[in-house]
């Protein structure tokens, strides 16, 4: 039994869009320019570790994002993204507008993420409905098929998206806080205004070789959280981050520019932060309503490495 033109279509494209969603939240922008003598403003810490406790208890928060990404890393261009989501628990509904997945057919497409569940819906006038069975949102259980594949670069990608270095780590912004705080040399650069909004601005780097050497102590990630980051830096061959954070009088991040030095070049993302704790309430589509990819891999047994 082989996969129908449209569905291949469909499938590639919805892939595409779930690893652009990824690989948007764990490569931001910036370049990896780290002193040789790191600086530690202490008040400067202690600013962003009350701003971290406060973002950390928002939950959730309204957000928008634009990320461009090297030819190289096979997808090239602009992607804008806006929308809501939630870190505790996780959750996200998202509409991406610019560079899309080729084979999509259209201007935008939203994403809805809960857990580790990716929906995708496929506008009505998109090649990608052929072979769908006339339904407009495409399932996808990040973790299920990640394990049941058997592809280690598959597998290498998905949990990265769904780690430390994945939408948890890097859609939240008080996990980019954190990151923020396990840097060598944060440093306090002052007054600014943000769309008329009074904020501070922080500045930061963080190599892995610096992420290795800290003992964890003060510092808002945990033994286990900065483990798990490690390990998906390892894989994904990060080179180090390039952070710049603008917090406004309540405390919370209303701007960030989070960068992530990769071997394929540097992906550059531009977020902006608003409504923090408002919840983040998200339908996902019912079942009628979907078409579950996982279901259809399991099917036609094409779960093999390659896949």
């Amino acid at each position: 039994m082989r996969v129908s033109a449209y569905r291949k279509k469909a499938i590639g494209a919805a892939l595409a869009a779930v690893l652009l969603v990824g690989g948007a939240t764990a490569c931001e922008g910036g370049e990896i320019a780290l002193s040789d003598r790191p600086v530690v403003d202490g008040a400067a810490t202690e600013a962003l570790a009350a701003a971290y406790k406060k973002t950390s208890a928002a939950k959730s928060a309204k957000f928008r994002m634009t990320m461009t990404m090297p030819a190289s890393l096979g997808a090239g261009g602009t992607v804008e993204m806006s929308g809501v989501q939630g870190w505790d628990p996780q959750v996200m509904d998202v509409t991406m507008k610019g560079a899309l997945p080729r084979g999509s057919g259209a201007d935008s497409l939203r994403m809805i993420m809960s857990n580790d569940v990716v929906f995708m819906e496929v506008p009505k006038d998109s090649p990608m409905t052929g072979g769908l069975e006339g339904k407009h949102w495409m399932k996808l259980d990040l973790d299920a098929v990640a394990q049941a594949s058997g592809d280690a670069e598959a597998l290498k990608k998905l949990s990265g998206m769904s780690g430390m270095s994945g939408v948890d780590q890097n859609q939240d912004p008080a996990k980019q806080l954190a990151l923020l705080l396990s840097s060598p040399n944060v440093k306090h650069l002052g007054a600014e205004k943000v769309e008329g909004v009074d904020v501070e601005r922080y500045k930061g780097t963080l190599t892995l070789k610096e992420l290795l050497a800290a003992d964890g102590s003060g510092k808002a990630l945990s033994d286990a959280e900065r483990a798990q980051l490690v390990e998906a830096m390892k894989k994904a061959g990060i080179k180090g981050y390039d952070m710049d954070v603008w917090v406004d009088k309540d405390g919370h991040p209303v701007h960030m520019k989070v960068g992530i030095g990769t071997p394929q070049g540097t992906v550059k993302m531009d977020a902006s932060y608003s409504d923090y704790g408002t919840g983040a309430t998200v339908r996902t589509p019912s079942e009628n309503e979907t078409f579950d990819l996982f279901a259809m891999f399991e099917q036609l047994g094409e779960l093999g490495a390659g896949a």
